[in-house]
């Protein structure tokens, strides 16, 4: 039997994401927002099924998880005031005992965090960045980068939809006022002296454990391309005009709102250039430099990326702005079926390794 195109026995697979009791009792692989992703598992023979999540039935989602083969989560670090603190210790214990799971929490912290752009920045999509381990570290540092090398972008070690990002930049003639601008939808910019700005970051330094300081990229307006990947391969592109750290006339005013994320192929002509960076340098290198694992990769994964400056022939450089590991949706058409192969290969993996 070829065992590349038949699993034995056939394999199950839990698709694991956060709701409530309605949405444990009503969602089915018909009418969950993965369902293509369900339907691209069932054409390669793989019985998937969704398990809703949330701590109040953590016991029996963990029942149901152990009786999968395989678990494939779909989780944001912060939801409504809820973070992971829960959850991964879960996803630790399942793995343990034996199925498969992607991502796995320990992946998450190496490459899902804001601390990769600073343990990665020696890498072609590096920029200059700075890691704060401590509110006494960011008091004493940032002022004098922030004074000598124009606005900074500072971002909480894990969080999501801006949550924790702002913008800072120096107000002149002063040393006390800093001018941010919150990532998040709606922010307006608020001159604010510095301590309140530490104050307002500490609360960072206990869930993320550090705060990561970029340069601010000027090419910002011209958008963010986001590049998804199976495992170490590249699964699609998508373009997205975004709004947020550039001030708006208001927070309701179209010009403040984001553009749509316009999906394509990993073939689009565009993209060749960030495509082969990607598979050939930068995945391969980011792997070395943080002890991952080929078969440890996210099933689904993107990086973001910032246009950076122009190199010496014209040609557009590429800044790694932020790694999304624990929760990668929307996805382009394409993705399902590569989500679904590399489900396929692991799944494979692990049952080659469980039976010796």
């Amino acid at each position: 039997m070829d065992t590349e195109r038949h699993l034995s026995p056939r394999q199950t697979l839990a698709i694991l994401s956060r709701g409530d009791a309605a949405a444990r009792r009503d969602t089915t692989a018909q009418n969950s927002r993965f369902v293509r992703v369900f339907e691209a598992l069932a054409a390669l023979g793989i019985d998937a099924h969704p398990v809703i999540y949330d701590e109040s039935f953590a016991g029996a989602v963990r029942g149901q998880l152990l009786a999968a083969d395989g678990v494939l989560v779909w989780v944001d670090p912060i939801h409504q005031g809820k973070t992971r603190a829960d959850l991964d210790p879960l996803l630790r214990d399942v793995a343990a005992r034996g199925p498969w799971v992607s991502a796995h929490p320990d992946v998450i912290l190496k490459m899902g965090v804001k601390e990769v752009l600073y343990r990665t920045r020696q890498l072609g999509w590096g920029t200059d960045t700075h890691r704060y381990d401590t509110a006494a570290a960011f008091r004493a540092e940032f002022p004098p980068r922030l004074q000598a090398n124009g606005p900074r972008v500072l971002k909480q070690n894990r969080g999501n939809g801006g949550q924790g990002v702002w913008k800072v930049e120096a107000l002149p003639n002063t040393n006390e006022t800093v001018r941010v601008l919150h990532a998040q939808r709606g922010s307006r910019p608020e001159d604010i002296r510095f301590d309140d700005l530490v104050a307002r970051c500490e609360p960072y330094f206990g869930w993320g454990g550090c705060i990561i300081d970029q340069a601010f990229q000027p090419r910002l307006p011209d958008g963010m391309i986001r590049c998804y990947m199976s495992g170490a391969r590249v699964a699609g592109f998508g373009h997205q005009l975004i709004k947020a750290l550039i001030p708006p006339e208001g927070p309701d005013a179209p010009e403040a709102q984001p553009g749509p994320r316009i999906m394509h192929g990993p073939y689009a002509p565009p993209f060749q250039a960030l495509r082969r960076s990607m598979e050939d340098e930068w995945t391969p290198q980011m792997m070395e430099t943080l002890g991952i694992d080929a078969s440890s990769l996210p099933v689904i994964w993107d990086a973001d990326f910032l246009y950076g400056p122009p190199d010496a022939a014209g040609a557009d450089t590429y800044v790694l702005c932020e790694i999304n590991a624990s929760s990668c949706f929307a996805i382009p058409e394409e993705a399902p079926a590569a989500i679904a192969r590399t489900v396929k290969h692991r799944l494979l993996r692990s049952q080659r390794t469980r039976s010796g």
